[in-house]
């Protein structure tokens, strides 16, 4: 549309948005009252049409659709005379939104639709009002749907009065390392090759002012949070509205020196606003604009994905913390690769979510495992939100960063043969005396299981008290706050050798549990090889081999948990591997969530619940994920399901 100027009327592209948005605003402006005969003027002059269409066709602000009588839409008309799409007001004010989008008038009186009595164990999804934070209303079309940057810099600066403020000397943030060996001796006249040693390591956060022990504010890592969205026309009606709700409850939760920014793709990908600081207004912005969504169109992935690791990189300012979270329902329309050089370049995680029963697995595990995310599938729709909350449960408490696990002989006798260390990068030196693992971030209270085998030579010399000094352990991690290295004190690992040993001696529980977590998880794999060929009955011929082999390991006969768990899983994996269609359908996305859990010892969502009957999604899951997930639980309560009608 062009600007019209008539006499000392300029009517500007700016005011023609007004008019278009608030017809009214034509009789208002005092700049383009006009009277009778100027109308009659100006239809001599052909320019009256375009005026009287744009008063004749109002639009809802928030969709941009129509708004029209008698077309099976309910229009709601606010105390301030604007209207809208009811089904658009209603979600917009169930965000805590109280404050009209059009003239910025305060709302008294709201919609409100009363929840039927929801369905016994039915999955109802809401965020938490945002009441105790003050809003201030900020235009929502020049700030989102503005022309996108050729660079991506114009993000939010940071908080640092936060980030100082979560550098105080009262939170301690630390590693643990326990070990353990195989045996508890070995007797000085044998020699052992490929015994085992386990190392474990965990991160801890305290702060000595809090009487809680929960993660607060200040004692955590800020983020830079991308979010990466599928709105194709397949996420049409109750999907849209779940994920609406699902990032609502994100934006609830993130802290105020915490950054987002959304990134939607259907046809294409665009990018709805920049890195913004999660404030009351940057919140009240996010809001708004995710609710604007509208599925329709294609499904553009790679485009998504390379469109969210641009916001990352062009940022100005950087946050310690920094994650990509994608969730796409289908296949992508235009490609069936993705060239993940660029993301494990920036080295960003990406942790993505399939969401229902036509998704891509394939490719949604391969972006998680080429950049060291995680791979959740959520079979069921209605498991969206806790999803997305056991993710930033994890994100939102990160107490280290680029951690190593170092290991060194401390006999030139004793030779590291291997490292365990599933998919993590791990290294051994020429001599055979040295090796390392690249861990990455660790969440607080998160665990990480390592095996170092080494060869145990016959002890020649000494009394049979003698202790033989095996390997010291000691790590090196980054303070996300102060960015300083930190080396923790080594730790030595002793065995005894003495000159005879008790013949009911046991094997560790502790050990075997990690033998056999790394047994399950190349059976996935090999499973899934053959699975992929076309080969089900070679698949779950693996599966029942990996079954049999762990039944008669000293953790299984103990009744440890953790290894019963691994076995229900199992079980639960060839049960979805009967038919072709049972496999392509549920099977792939469930065996991929699994495979990429155990490998990394990071927690994933996969089946049709997240509740805590679920083994399969609480291995690995820490105390800041599980209260995040029961926060999400407690949020859905008496609240109705989104209306499958509703086409947003």
């Amino acid at each position: 549309m062009k600007p019209y100027l008539y006499k000392d009327h300029f009517i500007g592209l700016s005011k023609i948005q007004k008019i278009k948005r608030n017809p009214w605003y034509f009789f208002h402006s005092t700049s383009l009252l006009i009277g009778v005969d100027q109308l009659l003027l100006f239809s001599v002059l052909g320019f009256v049409s375009d005026y009287i269409n744009i008063i004749m066709v109002m639009v809802c602000i928030l969709c941009d659709g129509a708004l029209k009588v008698g077309v099976g839409n309910a229009i709601f008309s606010a105390e301030c005379s604007h209207s809208f799409h009811f089904n658009c007001i209603a979600s917009y004010v169930k965000y805590g939104n109280r404050i009209c989008p059009t003239c910025d008038a305060k709302w008294k009186d709201i919609p409100f639709t009363g929840p039927p009595n929801p369905t016994v164990g039915q999955a109802t999804i809401v965020p938490s009002q945002l009441n105790s934070t003050p809003r201030q209303r900020f235009p929502l079309r020049t700030k989102f749907l503005s022309s996108e940057p050729s660079v991506f810099s114009d993000d939010d600066p940071l908080d640092m009065h936060s980030s100082l403020a979560s550098n105080d000397i009262s939170i301690v943030r630390f590693i643990d390392i326990n070990t353990h060996t195989e045996f508890p001796a070995i007797q000085r006249s044998i020699s052992q090759e490929k015994f085992h040693i386990l190392i474990n390591l965990k991160a801890h956060v305290t702060d000595k002012n809090q009487v809680h022990s929960h993660m607060s504010q200040t004692s955590r890592a800020p983020i830079d949070l991308v979010t990466v969205l599928d709105i194709s026309g397949s996420m049409k009606g109750t999907k849209i509205q779940l994920l609406k709700r699902a990032m609502g409850f994100v934006i609830d939760n993130l802290g105020p020196s915490d950054r987002l920014s959304v990134i939607s793709f259907s046809s294409n990908a665009r990018r709805l606003f920049p890195l913004l600081l999660m404030t009351g207004s940057g919140k009240q912005h996010a809001l708004q604009a995710v609710n604007s969504l509208v599925a329709d169109g294609e499904t553009v992935i790679v485009g998504g994905l390379k469109k969210g690791a641009k916001v990352i990189e062009d940022r100005k300012y950087k946050n310690p913390v920094c994650s990509i979270m994608l969730l796409s329902d289908g296949q992508d329309s235009f490609s069936k690769r993705i060239n993940l050089k660029d993301i494990s370049r920036l080295q960003i995680p990406v942790h993505t979510f399939g969401f229902g029963a036509d998704h891509d697995p394939n490719m949604l595990h391969s972006i998680a495992e080429g950049s060291k995310g995680t791979f959740s599938f959520i079979e069921a729709e209605g498991l969206i939100q806790d999803a997305f909350a056991q993710c930033i449960g994890g994100l939102l408490s990160v107490v280290v960063q680029d951690l190593q696990v170092h290991v060194h002989s401390l006999d030139p006798c004793v030779c590291l043969s291997q490292l365990k260390a599933g998919s993590y990068s791990a290294y051994l030196t020429g001599d055979n005396q040295t090796g390392s693992v690249d861990i990455g971030d660790m969440y607080a209270d998160e665990e990480r299981d390592f095996l170092v085998l080494v060869n145990i030579p016959v002890v020649t010399n000494g009394n049979s008290n003698d202790q033989m000094k095996l390997v010291s352990v000691w790590c090196d991690y980054k303070d996300p706050f102060t960015k300083e290295s930190v080396t923790t004190e080594a730790v030595e690992v002793k065995l005894q050798r003495p000159e005879m040993v008790n013949e009911d001696m046991v094997v560790s529980i502790e050990v075997d549990r990690q033998k056999n977590r790394l047994q399950v998880a190349e059976a996935l794999s090999k499973s899934r090889a053959a699975a992929e060929r076309g080969d089900l009955a070679t698949a779950m011929s693996i599966i029942d081999s990996c079954r049999m082999q762990m039944s008669d390991t000293a953790s299984m006969h103990a009744g440890d948990r953790f290894s019963h768990e691994l076995d229900l899983e199992l079980q639960e994996v060839r049960s979805r591997m009967e038919t072709r269609k049972i496999y392509e359908s549920t099977g792939r996305g469930f065996l991929l969530s699994g495979m990429i859990s155990h490998s990394r010892q990071l927690a994933t969502a996969r089946g049709d619940s997240i509740e805590s009957s679920s083994s399969f999604s609480q291995a690995y899951q820490t105390t800041s994920m599980s209260n995040m997930v029961l926060l999400s639980r407690q949020s859905l309560r008496d609240v109705p399901p989104p209306n499958s009608s509703d086409q947003q």
